[in-house]
């Protein structure tokens, strides 16, 4: 049997700074190592629906986590760029490697990099060359790149 409070303690889970709580994080940690939801209902003694129920409400907690991350992150970035619906994709990396030069931030990519990673995190906002919902490009100081959707069209 898998033990969750050790593995818990061993990934250093404070239920005092989490968003998750322990039962969230139990059957986080159990379900990463491989065990069923059934399984994990049988060791804690109730039922496989409660234990979907306490793992998807657990993602939620930690996709929400995420998103705020990347806002905050977004936030603090010397480098935002609002690119509008309609522009070429192409034009893009220009405007990202002059403003990151007037804010003395390093771009640790080539053009066509900057291209696909502008393409792949903006998802379905970019249809061929064309970005078709507004996005923001920000580049952190140590010149992480992050796309996120300014609107949602």
């Amino acid at each position: 049997m898998t033990d969750a409070d050790s593995i818990l303690e061993q990934a250093g889970f404070d239920s005092e700074a989490s968003i998750l709580t322990r039962r969230q994080a139990e059957v986080l940690a159990l379900r990463e190592r491989g065990l069923t939801q059934s399984a994990i209902a049988e060791q804690f003694g109730t039922s496989r629906a409660n234990v979907a129920s306490i793992e998807s409400s657990a993602r939620e907690n930690v996709r929400k986590a995420r998103e705020t991350i990347a806002v905050a992150e977004t936030l603090r970035a010397p480098v935002q760029i609002d690119v509008e619906a309609g522009t070429d994709l192409y034009d893009v990396p220009p405007v990202v490697f002059e403003a990151c030069d007037d804010a003395g931030v390093k771009v640790p990519h080539t053009a066509p990099e900057l291209l696909s990673t502008v393409s792949e995190a903006a998802g379905d906002a970019v249809v061929g060359r064309e970005i078709r919902v507004e996005i923001l490009v920000s580049v952190s100081a140590d010149g992480t790149v992050r796309v996120r959707r300014t609107s949602d069209d």
